[in-house]
């Protein structure tokens, strides 16, 4: 026998009739992820009119309203890089392979991705999203309490709001802990 008929793999046998259904209904996801990349051309739309919102109004506004606006848009991006994370690891994850290996434009994480660490990177992006909301929020903040401005925000809303952003933090902490613990000690992702 030659070296390349030692290589040849082995035909599968066939799958009986249940764990054919069982293992093809990941494709019943397919629809979910398409339904995502619609919410991403929706986020696309919303980031061209910020930005037509901002350019047209850029010598009428002051520099917090810019710079509200400015975090408006880096929300924007953000919830869309969080939506390709989703798409793309999800996908790859769980449905089927993209088949990207050698390709420029591969994004470098899919390349060891699985669920716990597209668990991880999703707890960032959250941990960032809410970042920029608070933010938002610690800026309008300065308005409560002065009088003749109008406050989006009360009091119990920040701090409400910062609490929510600290869980956010001793989630994603708690989810990398749990996922160090499962993985074996030299292993790594």
């Amino acid at each position: 026998m030659s070296h390349s008929e030692d290589t040849q793999p082995l035909p599968r046998a066939p799958m009986r009739p249940l764990p054919l259904i069982i293992f093809g209904s990941r494709w019943l996801q397919l629809p979910l992820y398409l339904g995502l990349i619609v919410a991403q051309c929706v986020y696309v739309f919303l980031f061209l009119k910020e930005l037509w919102h901002l350019v047209t109004h850029a010598f009428d506004f002051s520099e917090q309203q810019i710079m509200l606006v400015v975090l408006g848009l880096i929300d924007v991006v953000m919830i869309s890089n969080l939506l390709i994370m989703v798409i793309v690891g999800g996908y790859e994850t769980f449905v089927s392979r993209l088949r990207l290996e050698d390709h420029p434009d591969q994004p470098e994480w899919l390349s060891h991705v699985n669920a716990s660490v597209l668990k991880i990177k999703l707890a960032m992006a959250i941990i960032g999203i809410s970042s920029i909301h608070l933010l938002r929020t610690f800026i309008e903040a300065g308005n409560i309490g002065i009088a003749g401005r109008t406050a989006n925000y009360t009091e119990t809303g920040v701090i409400l709001q910062t609490t929510i952003h600290v869980v956010f933090i001793l989630s994603a902490i708690g989810i990398a802990w749990v996922d160090r613990m499962t993985v074996p000690a030299g292993k790594g992702h």
